[in-house]
């Protein structure tokens, strides 16, 4: 797996350092070069749709809830600030691809919804990308994607005891 230029800087310094569990560093920058091949490789699927992860979030949140959301229940959803939630609102209003009304039981609140664009954006996209997902992880046997994850949640839990 070729490694961010970065993380080979970084392991090459190890290694003329001889610090212990090189291979465990290795592992770590392997993961990490993933998460950006993967992140980068998202964005070039999103863009051609004016689209950015947080965007696409905002636009799969919204067509699963066909009532409408609040945007602070946005928000709290997506894992994201209030105002971060604002500027992501306003781009999609902008491109036509939401519409925001009061509440019909607090004319203070704001209820978001999909416009017929937003909605089939959000079909297209959605389609798109859970192809691209499926690619991803394609070749792995039923077998490696149970063991790969069971792995994953291994490093995740050595991850969290040290947070304790």
């Amino acid at each position: 797996m070729q490694l961010e230029q970065k993380y080979r800087a970084l392991l090459d310094q190890a290694s003329k350092q001889n610090f212990a569990n090189i291979e465990n560093i290795r592992l770590c920058f392997q993961t990490l070069s993933l998460a950006s091949l993967i992140d980068h490789d998202c964005a070039i699927q999103l863009a051609p749709h004016g689209l950015t992860e947080a965007r696409f979030v905002v636009l799969f949140l919204l067509d699963s809830s066909p009532q409408g959301l609040a945007p602070k229940d946005i928000a709290e959803k997506a894992g994201i600030t209030r105002a971060t939630v604002t500027g992501l609102l306003d781009g999609l209003e902008r491109d036509e691809l939401i519409t925001r009304h009061a509440d019909h039981d607090d004319r203070r609140a704001l209820q978001i919804h999909l416009t017929a664009k937003g909605k089939q954006t959000a079909k297209i996209v959605f389609e798109q990308h859970s192809r691209w997902i499926a690619q991803i992880f394609g070749n792995l046997s039923t077998e490696e994607r149970v063991q790969l994850s069971a792995l994953l949640e291994k490093v995740t839990q050595n991850l969290i005891r040290q947070q304790n």
